[in-house]
């Protein structure tokens, strides 16, 4: 029998191990920090003048996918009792209890941060790292601790976070800044409330029941369709003027392509709100930023 017992708990460790990291990985948001390194990449891609080095690059992505990380853990970690009341989040590592909220992970996530900005402003330069800090500060504590209860604005605000990344990759060519990264940081920063709020209006219950004003419980669902659908039209309207400040036609057919499909989801949500049309504008949103920046690539390569 205790033969029987070692070998049984001998061949659960193994696959106790990959769920452990699941569950550490999984507070960090790191489906988000891709995003937000690839949108700092991109404002690399739009600046104008010598392209740094490989290890500037490398060191700049990992700068900016840490520090993300590290605001996404302290959203979790900030946010562990609300999210326990709402269906969408309450299976997240601290809300779940499947790990305590601990002033370990606090010491965690500011080593993370400042190993982040410390690498950034060694490797890259300090204006960089000036805007890595702020993307990081402004979704961990602007948008979490200050707004998120108090106001529907909160994700408004929010959204420089993603726009302060473009800023940092454009400042590792040019601390200066020239109009182009300035263009496509504002389109970033209108990018953000359309696609949360599409997810807002398809878990608008949770968040009321969790007692956040996201703009469909404060407003109701129909009439936050509609202003969905405007945001979306601001959004691609600025999108399409990225080749007046020096973007190539490449971005032109990226952002008219990704824009139009975002658009022509938008207007069916606003049509017919619902959580189906909701969560197609959700991802319709994902797949507008996707083509645009991928066309940003392409672009910078052919140049």
């Amino acid at each position: 029998m205790n033969t029987t017992t070692v070998t049984t708990s001998a061949t659960q460790a193994p696959r106790a191990a990959p769920g452990i990291a699941r569950t550490v990985l999984g507070i960090f948001k790191l489906r988000i920090g891709v995003l937000i390194m690839v949108s700092a990449l991109a404002g690399l891609a739009v600046a104008p003048g010598p392209t740094p080095g490989f290890w500037q690059v490398l060191v700049l992505a990992l700068s900016v996918l840490v520090a993300s990380a590290a605001a996404g853990a302290f959203n979790q970690f900030a946010e562990a009792e609300s999210d326990r009341q709402m269906a969408r989040t309450r299976r997240r590592a601290f809300a779940s209890g499947a790990l305590k909220t601990s002033p370990f992970w606090l010491a965690v996530i500011a080593l993370m941060l400042a190993a982040a900005l410390a690498a950034a402003a060694w490797v890259v330069n300090p204006v960089a790292a000036l805007f890595i800090f702020l993307g990081a500060f402004t979704y961990g504590v602007v948008y979490t601790l200050w707004l998120k209860r108090r106001t529907w604005l909160n994700i408004v605000v929010g959204g420089l976070s993603g726009s302060f990344a473009v800023l940092a990759g454009a400042a590792a060519v040019d601390p200066s800044l020239g109009p182009l990264p300035w263009l496509l940081a504002g389109m970033l920063f209108l990018w953000t409330p359309p696609h949360f709020w599409s997810l807002a209006i398809a878990c608008r219950d949770d968040y009321a029941a969790a007692g956040v004003p996201m703009l469909p419980v404060v407003v109701g669902i129909p009439r936050a369709a509609r202003i969905v659908h405007g945001n979306a039209l601001l959004l691609v309207a600025v999108s399409l003027l990225l080749p007046l400040y020096g973007a190539g036609l490449v971005v032109l057919a990226g952002a008219a392509c990704g824009g139009v499909y975002f658009l022509l989801r938008t207007w069916q949500l606003a049509l017919a709100p619902s959580r189906a049309t909701a969560m197609a504008a959700f991802f319709g949103s994902m797949v507008q930023l996707s083509v645009l920046l991928a066309a940003v690539a392409v672009d910078a390569t052919l140049r």
